[in-house]
């Protein structure tokens, strides 16, 4: 990294993801003889529903046992009592089941077998797991990211044009049913609302999701594509025609409609001192997490104009949305269903126990998260 490249804790932004380290890998390879039991896997949540040739595959080579549906405390002392026995692998192919423990702190991962080497779960986002603990007791942990990727874009294109073209205002005013509101909407949005061609879209977090953003938002409505991130994707700006911003302050005061990609590292992202370096009147779309947000600073951002309109997915509060936005006209809000699709979750399914397969066969795990912290506690 160049000294004009900014730190992740100048950006906001967390650590890229290193290239595996073959050494790590080594260390943490599970051999098996044919006379000694199977490895165990822990399965977290409920049945498999897709790829049952697969999980056919992983029980002949392993042994899978289930905690099915458990809370924190039942599964604190079912681990002290070592009811799934010294399992080698976690395995949580759904994100709304499985996860009935709450966040895996510290608390919860010093519980785990030490024999315990990778954990698989669905979802893209990782903030309800402390992966650098994970890391300090030799623990992979791997996302799904790649499963959601195209419905995560498909939904942020739809939050992008509701920005541009006041769609929730243009909604709400029908769906009301008064005759008074379809006439303000019908005569008035249209002095009011612009075609997002030509205009910049700055993205923050130029990962596998950010980029098919990228690519469905130059291809469909050639828009100017501007990025933010620790690391520079030369190759996939040069196949969208992408900016790159060295700064994150730089993108903000540059961008038409600013959209967040980026994982949650801890801390706030756009705040009161981000929102005044915006162009007045941009759009802010966020599909990555709702703690990215300061959502009373947005909510000032908006009542003075600075943020036209928002189209958020997630919110800093879930399951509670915070309705001084959710009442506005100009705020398209959903329920974090962004990457929620039938094609979605047979990914998930399925490239956990890719994961699963790959790691514990000694060829490194397909979609690490945490392999920057796992290498400094083997050096």
């Amino acid at each position: 990294m160049s000294a004009a490249t900014p730190t992740p804790q100048d950006s906001g932004l967390p650590p890229p993801p290193r290239a595996i380290d073959k050494s790590i890998v080594s260390k943490t390879t599970i051999t098996v003889s044919s006379h000694e039991p199977k490895p165990v896997i822990l399965h977290l949540g409920d049945d498999i529903r897709w790829n049952y040739e697969l999980y056919k595959e992983l029980g002949e080579r392993y042994h899978i046992e289930r905690s099915f549906s458990v809370g924190r405390e039942d599964f604190k002392k079912a681990l002290r009592e070592k009811q799934w026995g010294d399992f080698v692998a976690m395995y949580r192919p759904f994100w709304n089941t499985g996860g009935e423990m709450g966040n895996w702190d510290p608390e919860l991962i010093e519980l785990l077998p030490k024999s315990c080497k990778i954990y698989a779960s669905a979802g893209a986002g990782f903030d309800w797991v402390d992966t650098k603990t994970m890391a300090e007791h030799g623990i992979v942990y791997c996302n799904s990211a790649p499963s959601c990727t195209e419905s995560v874009a498909d939904a942020a294109i739809v939050l992008i044009i509701s920005t541009f073209r006041a769609i929730p205002w243009s909604f709400l005013a029908a769906r009301s049913g008064d005759p008074d509101k379809f006439r303000d909407a019908n005569q008035n949005i249209a002095a009011v609302t612009h075609n997002p061609n030509g205009h910049v879209l700055g993205i923050v977090g130029l990962g596998k999701i950010g980029y098919r953003i990228a690519q469905k938002a130059t291809a469909a409505f050639e828009m100017k594509v501007w990025y933010h991130d620790v690391v520079r994707f030369e190759e996939r700006e040069k196949s969208v025609g992408a900016k790159w911003c060295e700064n994150l302050d730089e993108l903000l005061s540059g961008s038409d409609c600013v959209l967040l990609a980026t994982p949650f590292s801890g801390a706030v992202l756009l705040g009161p001192k981000e929102f005044k370096l915006f162009k007045h009147g941009t759009r802010l779309v966020n599909i990555a997490r709702g703690k990215l947000i300061d959502e009373e600073a947005l909510v000032g951002a908006m009542e003075d104009g600075t943020v036209s309109a928002a189209g958020l997915d997630v919110h800093a509060n879930e399951p509670y949305v915070n309705e001084k936005l959710a009442k506005r006209e100009n705020v398209m809000v959903l329920s974090h269903t962004a990457g929620a699709s039938v094609e979605s979750h047979i990914g998930f399914e399925r490239l956990g126990m890719e994961n699963l397969i790959s790691f514990l066969d000694g060829k490194g795990a397909i979609t690490p998260v945490n392999l920057q912290w796992l290498r400094e506690t083997k050096e």
